[in-house]
Parts: structure tokens; C-alpha cells; sequence
């Protein structure tokens, strides 16, 4: 089973607190068109409107503005990953249209497997032990495929909802969905991987 090696608390930089919570008036109002019990619908890649914002990078979000919208949204992605006809075990925000840098991830590495929210997570260091995955993503129906290319641990920094500022290493299957939903605030989907991998095994083969 997945082990998490270390965690570092500290207080939120200045910088990072100057930064504002922003969300589009339009956005705010879909937000707040249910409770926060009411999943968001899932986009999907093979819709084209869908597929632009999913291949859009998110933007940070900090604390400070419209925490009320923050709250909510964050409960309301929780319940479209924790949803019957998702049942994910990791979701990002673009995945139901907010270009944010907000991810839930399911903690299989912890007791009790808990899904627990990251606000602005940041890979740092990636190991140079790979590991294979059998993946499958909420926005790319009906697929699963193994990708060989995931780094065994990561180093990662992400801020919480109390605004305090973390720094961890994660290893594992839940190190890849930390890579995955991580993937996804920076436009990328796995399938990205595989293509990649393709034309690796080409340069391989070409070069021998």
C-alpha cells in the first residue's frame, strides 16, 4: 500500500495571499445554482466545447474573495467525483468547467482511504522509478489504459483551506492520481501519455 513519507506545514507567503479568488460572475452563478450536495456535470473530451476548456491551464486560486462561491464549489466537486455516475477516485476542476487549481484526491495511502481536497498543487520532483497504471478518467468515456511513464513518488506543495502551506512526498497508486488530476489543472490528459510513449517506443526501435 502506498506510503506518505513526510508532510511540512507552514504559514502561506504573502505572495501567495495577495493572490484573489476570481470567479466570472457567469461561473459564480452556475456554481450557486444548487447546493453543495448537487454534483456538476462532468465535461467530457469528446465534446468539442468541453475539449477546448479541458486543454485550457487552470489558474491559482488563494483566499481572500468570494469565499462563500469557494466553499460551495469545493463541496459541489466533491460530490460530482463521490457521484453514482462517477464514483472517481480523483477530480479536478476543469473537469466540471472551472479553470481553478483546485483537485480532490482520494488518499489510498491513508487509513480509511479519505478524499481529501488540494488547493494550487505544484509537482516538484519526480522520481526516476516509473511504475505502470491502469488509468481512467471521468472525461474520457468508456476507456481505460495502462500508462507506463508515472513516476513511482512525487514531491508536491499545495496550499489547504485554512490557508496553510504544505510540502509532501507521495509514492504509489495514490502518487498517480495526484500526477493525473495534477495533469488535468495543466491541460493534459492521459492519453497524452500514451501518445508520448508511442513515440518514444518509435525512437527506440528507429535508433537500434
Amino acid at each position: 500500500m502506498v506510503l506518505c513519507i513526510a508532510t511540512i506545514a507552514c504559514s502561506i507567503s504573502k505572495k501567495q495571499s495577495a493572490r484573489l479568488l476570481d470567479f466570472q460572475n457567469d461561473l459564480a452563478s452556475r456554481i450557486q445554482s444548487s447546493d453543495g450536495a448537487s454534483p456538476m456535470r462532468v465535461f467530457k473530451i469528446n465534446n468539442f466545447e468541453d475539449s477546448i476548456l479541458l486543454r485550457t491551464p487552470s489558474k491559482p486560486v488563494v483566499f481572500g474573495q468570494d469565499t462563500a462561491t469557494l466553499d460551495l464549489f469545493v463541496n459541489r466537486l466533491y460530490a460530482t467525483v463521490r457521484d453514482s455516475m462517477s464514483l472517481g477516485v480523483g477530480i479536478a476542476a476543469p473537469q466540471v468547467g472551472v479553470l481553478k487549481r483546485i483537485i480532490w484526491v482520494q488518499r489510498f495511502d491513508k487509513e480509511g482511504f479519505p478524499f481529501e481536497v488540494y488547493f494550487n498543487p505544484v509537482i516538484t520532483k519526480y522520481s526516476e522509478l516509473k511504475q505502470d497504471c491502469l488509468e481512467g478518467c471521468l472525461s474520457i468515456p468508456d476507456r481505460r489504459d495502462t500508462t507506463k511513464t508515472r513516476a513511482y513518488s512525487i514531491l508536491m506543495e499545495y496550499d489547504k483551506r485554512d490557508q496553510s502551506h504544505h510540502v509532501e512526498m507521495v509514492e504509489g497508486f495514490t502518487a498517480v492520481i495526484f500526477q493525473h488530476e495534477i495533469d488535468h489543472l495543466n491541460g493534459i490528459i492521459y492519453l497524452d501519455h500514451l501518445k508520448q510513449e508511442s513515440i518514444d517506443a518509435r525512437r527506440i526501435k528507429t535508433f537500434r
